[in-house]
């Protein structure tokens, strides 16, 4: 089944990275459905190791604040949400119930640099799933990797078990605060057909 010419626009062709929103809040039922949509995404053996903190009040971003970098910090404090995207380093620990064909987890537990690449690899699929997911429900998306990690971690994660990817501010978009859309690289240069 192929969705329709508006769903593609919605989530990909007319979709745009905002920075700056309308002051129109974001509830948490929506930020509930984005989850329950995104999470059917796939990951490599269901490991699912994304792990999401939803910053919702001006309090919670001003603890993120020191580690925005400067072009970052207004229109993350203006955004109605801003989201850590982290991941489970321990997210093996999930796997007899999320992934039952068979016991993965000492595969993970034993093997650093594999959990580390795993968690990294889908834990980034899984951000991507929540930015397409909040955009077909209807809301903007400011994606950001401009941030101190190491700050986000100890201010965030003290105890080392999630550790932030990356960062998405979520509401509704005020157009206003867009760039001009820059262009994509075409099929040939990006693709081969072997």
């Amino acid at each position: 089944m192929t969705v329709d010419q508006a769903a593609q626009e919605q989530a990909f062709t007319h979709a745009r990275t905002f920075n700056k929103f309308t002051d129109r809040p974001v509830s948490d039922e929506t930020l509930h459905q984005i989850y329950d949509l995104m999470r059917w995404g796939p990951t490599s053996m269901n490991t699912q190791p994304a792990r999401y903190v939803f910053l919702r009040t001006h309090e919670s971003r001003l603890r993120l604040l020191p580690a925005l970098s400067p072009g970052n910090k207004d229109k993350t404090m203006a955004a109605p949400v801003t989201v850590i995207v982290a991941l489970d380093t321990r997210f093996y620990d999930q796997l007899p119930t999320q992934f039952p064909a068979y016991d993965a987890k000492p595969m993970f537990e034993g093997n650093a640099s594999l959990a580390e690449s795993t968690a990294f690899r889908n834990g980034t699929l899984q951000g991507a799933y929540l930015i397409i997911a909040a955009r077909m429900l209807g809301l903007d998306c400011g994606p950001m990797s401009g941030f101190d990690t190491d700050k986000v971690n100890a201010e965030f994660f003290p105890d080392g078990q999630w550790r932030a990817n990356f960062l998405v501010n979520l509401g509704y978009g005020d157009p206003a605060g867009n760039r001009s859309r820059g262009p994509r690289l075409p099929f040939d240069t990006v693709a081969q057909l072997l």
